[in-house]
């Protein structure tokens, strides 16, 4: 079976059938090979999961080498919102390719997102009737805090990190994003990175495992 999206997979190496999966979600104009960079650092500490790196499914508009969730081109925040359904339900099929592919449950399955992955992660997480385990997310935001607050089906572990030098998405998308979950009463995990960029720093990527090894009992 191949799944619906273009994904590069990164088996588990005890050479086991997996016990959970992690879904890597690139940014704009990146690809599947750029995050799995990622999961290759956190595969040698959870040996039992495999890795999904799908490509988005859309070429990107502005990267023509990369791909995007979304169109992010001089767009109204109604048509972002719009296209990232489309994009929402792709990456729902992917979920539903792996539970199937590899008889998983809901919650043996983590998804983790950079910047616009970041976004989409948290829509699709956070509105799935079966509750997937954990996102964990770099450097993004909500798409539409009011679309989200009317469509929250499940509540995930989450995990939000940022850079609070941030330029492409500033630091008040974070902040917002804890205001939204806080009057949710949606208890989440949060860390600002002092003096970083757009960009998913060591420090970021060992605190993503250890949310990953708690929340899947490693």
């Amino acid at each position: 079976m191949t799944f619906s999206l273009n994904t590069i997979i990164l088996e588990p190496l005890s050479k086991e059938k997996p016990k959970n999966a992690v879904i890597l979600c690139h940014g704009y104009g990146g690809d599947g090979k750029d995050i799995s960079i990622l999961a290759s650092y956190w595969r040698a500490h959870l040996p039992k999961t495999i890795f999904i790196c799908p490509d988005a499914p859309e070429k990107c508009a502005a990267s023509p080498t990369g791909f995007q969730w979304f169109d992010l081109m001089d767009q109204t925040p109604e048509q972002i919102l719009s296209k990232s359904f489309v994009a929402e339900n792709k990456l729902n099929k992917l979920i539903d390719e792996v539970k199937s592919r590899y008889s998983f449950s809901a919650d043996q399955i983590a998804i983790t997102g950079f910047s616009q992955g970041c976004m989409i992660s948290l829509q699709t997480g956070i509105k799935r009737k079966d509750r997937i385990n954990s996102i964990i997310g770099y450097s993004g935001r909500i798409i539409s805090t009011d679309h989200l607050s009317k469509n929250m089906n499940s509540r995930p572990n989450i995990i939000l990190m940022h850079g609070d030098l941030d330029q492409v998405v500033t630091i008040e998308s974070f902040l917002e994003a804890k205001e939204f979950f806080a009057k949710q009463n949606y208890t989440i995990e949060s860390k600002i990175f002092k003096n970083c960029e757009h960009r998913i720093p060591t420090e970021g990527s060992s605190l993503g495992l250890q949310f990953i090894k708690k929340h899947f009992n490693i």
